[in-house]
């Protein structure tokens, strides 16, 4: 069967502009009449070459409200732009690592995948489209920005008329015309290349040798509930009872889908009540993770840095070797102690993945994170939450061949007594009047270093730029950075990952090569003092408490 392009008049919208992650929008923004369909269309506009003609899209997402009319409407409007072959996961369902491992291993020209990652999802909530390009990473700025001049000035958009809407129930190939949609098994290719990466035996051994070890995987209903099914109970061995919220649900069962402290409470309950040896969660769309135990919460600046410091364990780096390690500006400087000692090249760059992504494809990083729970590595261009888990797995049971009861507070003792602590926290404020956080930051620019606090001295206050040494481009403005005199930070920053309104987040870290046991709130309570007067947050917030403490 064949089909009609027809050709629909349309006007832009306002602030279609995509942030460090895509378009974030509420559902209802998404539904208005032409909405969704500007912003599919602009994407097709501004397809790097050679553009949609012939070219092999990569579709899915998390499972949430939306998200299968939205798979809908990227067929039909890609169909009419050119495209000549859709790979679709089984559902619509795709995690953000599974579509970039897809991406590669089909040697894909994009992929557009919809998720709001971490945000809620469900009729009231939210909603977002990400186009990701060959290399299965993000969009880089040149562009995203390509994207949002299209949405500027977009007059019309293309629709194929399909007979029938994509069949998204059963795998197999189906054709409209000259176009070919594949739906495939969500889970298998990215299992397959998660069985390449870690030391699957080492880990069952482990398992049934120690059967005292336990673990428990909350999926917060998200996407990696199926995907957490398949290798810690199908391919570990672990219980079925290691699992929990592993069905994804459009509305993340009424939850917030974002693997912190605060979030994922209800795990964190389970974990000490139960004294669960290893916990861990991800969030909605699959590509961040949180790690704890009954007696040791793992820091995701931390835990980067821990698996840097045991990446010889592992089999994919035992083959690779590890070219790179790096963070983002406001994660912890614990994983440069890692590099600095094994004489490995580091980098520091702005929040975003896709700074990550220019590195690897350039040979110059193998492990990276950020503090915002997100870790991963040059096996795909997104950060990974399952990825991350698999990985602590692997350490542990590495650890426990020498050292028999090896846990994951011990194995962060033995780091901290090889490194020193970066002890870190953040604050989030959601949802601030973003007029009075534009004026809270442009304040904060302004000062000089020099003030002294008690015992704490400024010594340098600036605004964060990065060059990336790979293609020369500058990114500027990317959060503003008190350092003082004992290399404690303070790190002020607007997030682009809401949907409304803005966040500031506040980043605060002190070093410390003596004592490694205080509670982390405890050791960072006179800089969080000092941040909250620097910045006179409460008076350009009105805010008293943050929305979380990480």
């Amino acid at each position: 069967m064949s089909f009609s392009v027809r050709t629909v008049d349309t006007s832009p919208f306002e602030g279609q502009k995509p942030g460090t992650s895509g378009l974030r929008k509420r559902v209802k923004v998404f539904q208005q009449p032409r909405y969704t369909e500007n912003f599919i269309q602009a994407i097709f506009t501004a397809m790097p070459a050679p553009g949609p003609q012939n070219a092999t899209l990569v579709v899915g997402g998390d499972g949430r409200y939306f998200m299968k009319e939205a798979v809908q409407k990227i067929v039909r409007i890609g169909a009419a732009n050119g495209i000549s072959k859709f790979i679709i996961g089984q559902g619509g369902i795709l995690s953000t690592p599974a579509a970039s491992a897809l991406i590669r291993k089909r040697s894909a020209d994009g992929g557009i995948i919809l998720t709001a990652s971490h945000n809620p999802g469900g009729p009231e909530n939210d909603f977002g489209i990400k186009y990701n390009t060959r290399n299965g990473g993000p969009a880089p700025e040149s562009v995203t920005d390509a994207i949002y001049q299209a949405t500027c000035t977009i007059s019309e958009y293309k629709e194929a008329d399909l007979d029938k809407p994509v069949d998204l129930s059963t795998t197999g190939i189906q054709r409209f015309g000259p176009v070919s949609v594949e739906i495939v098994d969500s889970v298998t290719d990215y299992v397959d290349l998660i069985k390449e990466i870690f030391d699957f035996e080492l880990i069952r051994q482990f398992r049934q040798q120690t059967p005292e070890f336990t673990l428990l995987f909350d999926a917060l209903h998200g996407v990696t509930g199926p995907y957490g099914r398949r290798i810690f109970v199908d391919e570990l061995g672990f219980p079925e009872t290691s699992l929990v919220n592993c069905v994804p649900s459009e509305n993340f069962g009424g939850g917030h889908p974002d693997p912190n402290l605060t979030y994922a409470h209800d795990l964190v309950e389970s974990v000490e009540k139960h004294r669960i040896s290893l916990g861990a969660a991800s969030d909605g769309d699959g590509d961040r993770n949180m790690v704890l135990s009954h007696d040791w919460f793992v820091t995701p600046s931390d835990s980067v840095a821990v698996i840097a410091h045991y990446a010889d364990c592992i089999p994919y780096f035992k083959r690779t070797g590890v070219r790179g390690l790096a963070r983002s500006m406001p994660t912890s400087c614990a994983i440069d102690r890692v590099a600095a000692a094994k004489g490995i090249e580091s980098f520091e760059v702005p929040t975003g993945w896709k700074f990550f992504g220019n590195l690897m494809d350039a040979g110059r990083l193998s492990i990276c994170g950020e503090e915002s729970f997100g870790t991963g590595s040059d096996h795909i261009r997104e950060k990974d939450g399952i990825w991350a888990i698999v990985a602590w797995l692997n350490i542990i049971a590495y650890a426990n061949q020498t050292s028999p009861g090896a846990s994951v507070r011990s194995i962060m003792s033995g780091f901290y007594q090889i490194y020193g602590r970066n002890y870190f926290t953040r604050y989030d404020y959601e949802e601030v009047d973003s007029e009075g956080a534009t004026q809270m930051m442009d304040r904060l620019r302004s000062l000089e270093p020099g003030m002294e606090f008690d015992n704490y001295r400024v010594v340098k206050l600036d605004d964060f730029h990065y060059t990336d040494p790979v293609d020369q481009s500058v990114s500027q403005k990317q959060g503003v950075r008190v350092i003082f005199q004992d290399t404690s930070r303070i790190i002020f920053r607007l997030s682009g990952t809401g949907s409304q309104g803005a966040t500031v987040r506040v980043y605060i870290e002190r070093y410390d090569d003596k004592e490694f046991a205080l509670d982390a709130q405890t050791a960072l309570k006179p800089l969080v003092n000092i941040a909250l007067d620097i910045s006179q947050l409460e008076k350009y917030t009105s805010r008293k408490e943050p929305t979380v403490i990480t």
